[in-house]
C-alpha cells in the first residue's frame, strides 16, 4: 500500500513515531483498555507489544484474539481541536513462540532498548497483532479508512 499523500504521511508518523498507544481489549463482559508500548513494521501491517501474562489485557486475548489500538499525537492543548491526529489499528492479537518470538523481539526491543529486561523476564508474553485496518482521524472530523489486509 502507498502511503504518499498527506493522510498516508499523518498515519506513518503516527504509526512509526508514537512509542505508545492505547490497547483496547475484551472480555465475556466487559471491554478493557490499556497503554503499551508499541513497534509497528514500517508496511503498517504488523504491531508488536509486550505484557506480563499475568495481566487482564493477556487473559482477555486469550479468549478474544480482536484488538483495537490507538495511537495519536495530541498535546492537550487547545489546539488539538485543529491539529491532533488519531489512528485507530484494528486486528488480531497472537502471543509469539520460537523462532516468531525471536524475531519480533529483535524488532521490538530495537524501538524499546530499555525494555530488555522486561521482555527478558519468563513472566512477559510479546504479541503481534496483525493489522486489518487502519481508521485515521485528523482535525476531529475528516477519516480516513485503510483496508491493509
Amino acid at each position: 500500500m502507498e502511503w504518499n499523500d498527506d493522510y498516508g504521511r499523518i498515519l506513518r508518523e503516527l504509526c512509526l513515531g508514537q512509542p505508545l498507544a492505547v490497547l483496547a481489549t475484551s472480555s465475556a463482559t466487559a471491554p478493557y483498555a490499556s497503554l503499551v508500548a508499541v513497534a509497528v513494521t514500517p508496511d503498517l501491517r504488523r504491531l508488536y507489544f509486550a505484557t506480563p501474562r499475568a495481566t487482564r489485557k493477556a487473559a482477555n486475548l486469550a479468549g478474544n484474539r480482536q484488538v483495537a489500538l490507538l495511537l495519536d499525537n495530541r498535546s492537550n492543548r487547545r489546539t488539538d481541536f485543529t491539529r491532533a491526529a488519531a489512528a485507530t489499528i484494528l486486528g488480531s492479537a497472537e502471543e509469539l513462540h520460537g523462532a516468531g518470538l525471536a524475531a519480533g523481539l529483535t524488532f521490538y526491543l530495537e524501538r524499546h532498548p530499555h525494555l530488555a529486561d522486561f521482555t527478558a523476564s519468563p513472566a512477559t508474553a510479546l504479541f503481534m497483532v496483525t493489522v486489518t485496518r487502519i481508521s485515521l482521524v485528523t482535525r476531529f472530523q475528516q477519516v480516513m479508512d485503510y483496508d491493509v489486509s
